[in-house]
């Protein structure tokens, strides 16, 4: 199952949960979690009670019972319509937790008892500890590290990628996720998860939106609704001693109507839905963020932390070139590193044996085969063969090298250091070769940078986000690697723990910091960030440290996903805008309409020119609930982003919704009343 499949806005599913949904919300106990909309229940159940009893506030006026209905009735539909917002977004995500609750519903597991007998259990008997094995075909019921053997794994029901991938034990890819099958071989795999706690648990919690809570901005702009609400609800009382004083006859429903188009309905309406999809949106580019906090940080995010390889580069170093020191022929260069690659499964050693041969060659790996291999290791920073007849051959690190060759007497030629200076500058590694303490030259390494990566720094940079690369590299290596990628710092030689003194560097200047990681010496630099990513592949500890999983293992992803943060920050926003922007509209509307007949000069504001009070009336309250449903496609989807400065990003948000939410209600509102008025004549109101 992908996430990014495309897929139609609302299913038949979708849809009649969802109406269910906006009936359900109707609960006293639950709307009252919304205050704006708490709001225009209560004026709902005020106007059902009015219009059987409509003079019970001494209220006048021809039918007025049949308009304290229509008003009720509108009102109702405002309920529904808001609640069906957040019922769509929630009914999304549960679509996602069935497809995921298939993958995990009676998965059986095979447990290795102390005695080393085998026996058949639910994979929710499993414990964290457990050791079991699973075989080619079956499914990986729980989570866990692998222990023993090695096997292909078809990830696709939680990545959506087809293409297998190969996992063994030890290192930092021997983590293997419940509900992937394993291909081919067996595993023998040690439990790593609580009965229920699972990664596919997670999962379907959090995309059922269960673990969802408002996030500091959300909870932020719902004290700033209740605010405005409370405001407006003074400003509305104190309009009925001012009306009676000039003799303005105002009922109770119409007082109803013009507090909620005063409030702001419309963002207090969409808010809970336009989180939630934010949420989805990150799930549906297969990302998992533990919090909605998580993902709203991404779109504050100020710094990016990126590993060099397998984000900035392609991470597979490739034989391009043999440099020979002076005085030496080329073609024993390269013969001799071919003899020094041979047994080497690396991806360095693999392209030297290629580049050799291709360039001519003639090396076979039987003549070589009854010689010792000398292994590489992080000690010795070299590696080679002493072959059967006697002869000691090496490649390595330069300074290994040297050292190697010095301590047995060798000579170091004057120009490797500048052949090794300069296959760094130009973003290379590389690697000399020797024989019998004698260096020959130096095996010329490029890691690639990935396409298109130039464009996407220059694009966070234009909003503000500053990249810092961190590689284990020399400063050389780093620096050219860094001025090829376009970004804004590099931090060379990095340790892990020089990745946790950045991110603490830039956050105590106030900034918020992302990164992203696998292994398990990446799990505290992970944990310290304020937005975290750690790959699928990657290890049960960097995937608890961080608060996103990305389910591709693509660690470039991380600037998508900062994209899809700001898309977020930025929907919210521009909803708010317009929800406020649309008051201006209805106080136009409505106010004039009431007190022109005791205050003639008023009409000068009656700009729309509406038909009469109750026209004007129930044409804004139709209005303020027709804009919500109209909405909802906008606050799931999220408003386009675009990388630019904050002021201009403002001005654009104040010039489309700002300006649109004024002029579209004056359109809105005209239009209805032209729409409603016949009726309403008709019906003597």
């Amino acid at each position: 199952m992908s996430y990014r499949t495309k897929s139609k806005f609302i299913t038949h599913e979708i849809l009649w949960s969802s109406i269910k949904g906006a009936f359900v919300k109707l609960n006293p106990m639950y709307m009252i979690k919304n205050p704006v909309m708490f709001v225009v229940e209560v004026g709902f159940v005020v106007c059902v009670i009015l219009t059987f009893f409509p003079h019970i506030f001494n209220d006048e006026g021809s039918n007025l019972s049949l308009y304290n209905g229509i008003v009720a009735f509108v009102l109702f539909i405002t309920l529904l319509f808001a609640n069906f917002a957040e019922s769509v977004a929630e009914g999304r995500g549960k679509a996602q937790a069935e497809t995921l609750k298939k993958t995990k519903k009676d998965t059986k597991a095979r447990i290795i008892l102390e005695d080393d007998t085998e026996k058949i259990i639910s994979s929710n008997d499993l414990n964290k500890g457990d050791i079991i094995l699973v075989k080619a075909g079956e499914l990986i019921p729980s989570d866990g590290e692998i222990v023993e053997g090695i096997a292909s794994i078809d990830e696709s029901a939680i990545t959506g990628e087809s293409a297998p991938v190969t996992k063994e034990s030890g290192g930092d890819f021997a983590s293997v996720t419940g509900g992937t099958t394993v291909v081919s071989d067996w595993l023998k795999i040690e439990i790593t998860a609580e009965p229920g706690h699972s990664f596919l648990d997670k999962m379907i919690s959090l995309v059922e939106g269960a673990s969802r809570q408002k996030t500091p901005n959300e909870i932020a702009l719902n004290t700033l609704l209740v605010s405005l609400t409370i405001i407006f609800l003074i400003v509305i009382v104190t309009l009925y001693p001012m009306a009676s004083y000039l003799n303005v006859k105002i009922s109770i429903s119409t007082l109803i109507a013009l507090t909620v188009c005063l409030i702001p309905t419309t963002i207090g309406a969409l808010l809970s839905a336009i989180g939630i999809a934010g949420m989805d949106r990150v799930t549906r580019f297969n990302v998992i963020a533990m919090s909605g906090k998580a993902v709203e940080a991404c779109g504050d995010v100020d710094t990016m932390i990126l590993d060099k390889t397998g984000t900035i580069t392609y991470g597979n170093r490739l034989a391009s070139d043999f440099i020979p020191v002076d005085n030496v022929d080329k073609k024993e260069l390269i013969d001799v590193a071919c003899i020094a690659s041979l047994d080497d499964e690396t991806p360095e050693g693999k392209s030297t044996v290629k580049l050799a041969r291709n360039l001519g060659s003639k090396i076979k790996n039987e003549d070589y085969q009854d010689g010792q291999l000398i292994e590489f290791t992080a000690a010795s920073k070299m590696s080679g063969i002493d072959t059967s007849d006697g002869h000691k051959i090496r490649k390595g690190a330069g300074d290994a090298i040297i050292k190697y060759v010095k301590e047995n007497n060798g000579s170091v030629p004057k120009d490797l250091s500048q052949k090794v200076d300069q296959i760094s500058q130009l973003g290379g590694t590389p690697l000399v070769v020797c024989i019998d303490y004698k260096i020959l030259g130096v095996i010329y390494l490029k890691d690639t940078v990935k396409p298109g990566l130039v464009e996407r720094f220059e694009r966070l940079r234009k909003i503000g986000i500053k990249t810092i690369m961190c590689t284990g590299d020399n400063p050389l290596t780093a620096a050219t690697i860094a001025a090829e990628a376009g970004v804004d710092g590099y931090i060379a030689e990095c340790k892990p723990e020089d990745k946790i003194e950045a991110i603490k560097k830039e956050q105590n200047e106030g900034k918020l910091v992302a990164m992203t990681g696998d292994g398990t010496n990446d799990a505290p630099a992970l944990a310290q960030a304020d937005v975290g990513i750690a790959m699928n592949s990657g290890t049960s500890a960097a995937k608890e440290a961080a608060n996103m999983v990305d389910l591709d293992s693509d660690p470039t992803k991380i600037l998508e996903v900062v994209e899809i943060g700001k898309q977020l920050l930025i929907t919210r926003g521009s909803l708010t805008t317009f929800s406020i922007a649309n008051d201006i509209a209805k106080y136009f509307a409505i106010i004039p309409a009431i007190f022109t007949v005791a205050i003639p000069q008023m009409n000068v504001l009656n700009i729309m020119r509406l038909s009469s009070p109750s026209s004007a009336v129930l044409s804004a309250l139709i209005f303020n609930a027709v804009i919500i449903p109209c909405l909802i496609p906008l606050a799931m989807k999220g408003v386009k982003y675009k990388p630019m400065s904050a002021s201009r990003m403002l001005g654009r948000n104040m010039l489309i919704y700002g300006l649109g939410g004024v002029i579209c209600p004056f359109l809105g509102i005209k239009t209805i009343d032209v729409i409603i008025s016949p009726l309403l004549s008709l019906l003597g109101l």
